[in-house]
């Protein structure tokens, strides 16, 4: 595995090596086989010149970051890898989370591909490609290609192949910890609130999360505190202080086998490191399949924004993503109005059931990667094939996003760490619980990675 923010960062403070030299590093691996499909941009002359101007004691100190192509940065377009967008301007200033990273000593590499407006758990793309999936511990392609997961699919290859250290996502219902479950990555989305959206192409702002992928669980506490502006408050409680439950509704069902056994051996370990473990009964996640029959906050908002645009330019859309936006055309004011008292009933119902504990630990993704071929997209030569390619895209999609869209429906927080070892696929341990408990969750995964022994 290549080493993460931290051990570099430390080198540079102990005065060897420059940030520049570990730019460049980076930049070869962005332009190799492995990172092919992963980048809309290469911005290498930016960024040597960022790391020139980096000091080592800058939280960032120089070093690689990559950003989603959903994210305003000053003087390039935004265009969230649709060909709808192929014209965008280039933005007259940072996004957010963007002057954040900057100011924190960033070196930015290069803008990520990723699945087209963001909608998918898959990471396809027909107009750029895809970018296959990479394990990060092993440094290498799990077999043959695989999905990289969405929608931040080119993020989280930059960041497993060693193209960056951090990777700046969203996370609407799963786009940041999808793909690093299946790239071997940590990744954290946050309490939506603490990290400002504006300046960047909205998917449904009533779950849209800035957040980013990282290569340990100490770089997602650092970057976490770089975009959300805070001090994450530390604890030196051990794994046997914190309480932790397993939901056994829904997250364990239809288990792919693997990650079945992925899960019970990460749960012996926690256990045998001191920690307590309750299966819970957590029925109020049965219901959310019903709740969103209709396509849910993400049609109903997406549509809004997309509307204009499909009007003029619906032929340039993925017809996947397409399918999915237009969903949200049959939803009323009243029904959209009805679905925000739902959730916030099922929330409150959620936060009671939940309370007793200090985090849940879920599998991040029933399945492991499918591959790549078996979702393709359709290119109209073999209709049957296509047929099939779609089938397997859309219940690949429903499996990859059900778990993790939980937490985003919960308006909470969650952390995906790997738990898989050499010879398995990339697997995710997802630790989760409700909104503003970020610095509880960060804490306990903390001790979970020392416990699971990961850097």
């Amino acid at each position: 595995m290549f080493p993460d923010l931290h051990s570099v960062r430390a080198s540079l403070l102990g005065g060897h090596g420059h940030a520049s030299d570990w730019l460049q590093r980076c930049l070869e691996r962005a332009q190799a086989a492995p990172c092919q499909h992963a980048f809309s941009a290469l911005l290498p002359a930016s960024a040597q010149a960022q790391a020139a101007a980096a000091r080592p004691e800058q939280p960032l100190a120089g070093l690689a970051v990559s950003v989603k192509d959903l994210f305003d940065m000053q003087g390039l377009p935004t265009r969230a890898s649709a060909r709808a967008l192929a014209d965008a301007p280039a933005a007259a200033q940072d996004s957010s989370a963007v002057a954040r990273l900057r100011r924190a000593g960033a070196a930015f590499i290069g803008k990520t591909h990723m699945t087209e407006f963001a909608y998918s758990g898959v990471g396809t793309n027909p107009h750029h490609g895809t970018p296959a999936a990479w394990d990060a511990r092993s440094g290498a392609l799990p077999g043959a290609a695989r999905v990289p997961g969405g929608s931040s699919s080119g993020c989280a290859v930059s960041v497993a192949t060693g193209a960056a250290f951090v990777g700046l996502g969203s996370d609407t219902g799963g786009s940041i910890r999808i793909p690093a479950a299946l790239n071997g990555l940590v990744g954290f989305k946050s309490t939506a609130r603490l990290v400002p959206m504006d300046g960047a192409i909205p998917l449904a702002p009533s779950l849209d999360t800035a957040c980013a992928m990282t290569r340990s669980v100490r770089d997602a506490l650092l970057v976490h505190e770089i975009l959300a502006a805070r001090r994450v408050i530390r604890s030196s409680a051990p794994l046997a202080a914190w309480r932790l439950a397993v939901p056994q509704t829904l997250l364990l069902d239809a288990l792919e086998p693997a990650v079945a056994r992925a899960f019970a051996r990460s749960l012996a370990l926690l256990r045998a490191a001191g920690a307590r473990i309750d299966d819970i009964a957590l029925p109020e996640l049965d219901t959310l399949a019903t709740l969103n029959a209709g396509g849910g906050l993400s049609a109903s908002e997406s549509y809004a924004w997309h509307r204009p645009l499909l009007a003029q330019q619906a032929d340039c859309y993925d017809p996947r993503v397409r399918q999915r936006i237009e969903r949200g055309a049959a939803l009323s004011a009243a029904d959209y109005i009805d679905l925000l008292h739902t959730r916030q009933h099922w929330i409150a119902r959620m936060e009671a059931a939940t309370a007793g504990y200090d985090a849940l630990l879920s599998p991040t993704v029933p399945i492991t990667a499918p591959p790549l071929a078996s979702v393709a997209p359709a290119n109209g030569q073999d209709p049957q094939q296509d047929a099939a390619c779609d089938s397997a895209f859309w219940q690949a999609n429903t499996l990859l996003l059900r778990n993790t869209s939980v937490v985003n429906w919960l308006d909470g927080c969650a952390l995906t760490l790997p738990c898989h070892q050499s010879g398995e696929l990339p697997m995710g341990l997802m630790l989760w619980h409700g909104a503003l408990r970020d610095d509880s969750l960060l804490n306990i995964a903390l001790r979970v990675a020392d416990a699971l022994q990961i850097q």
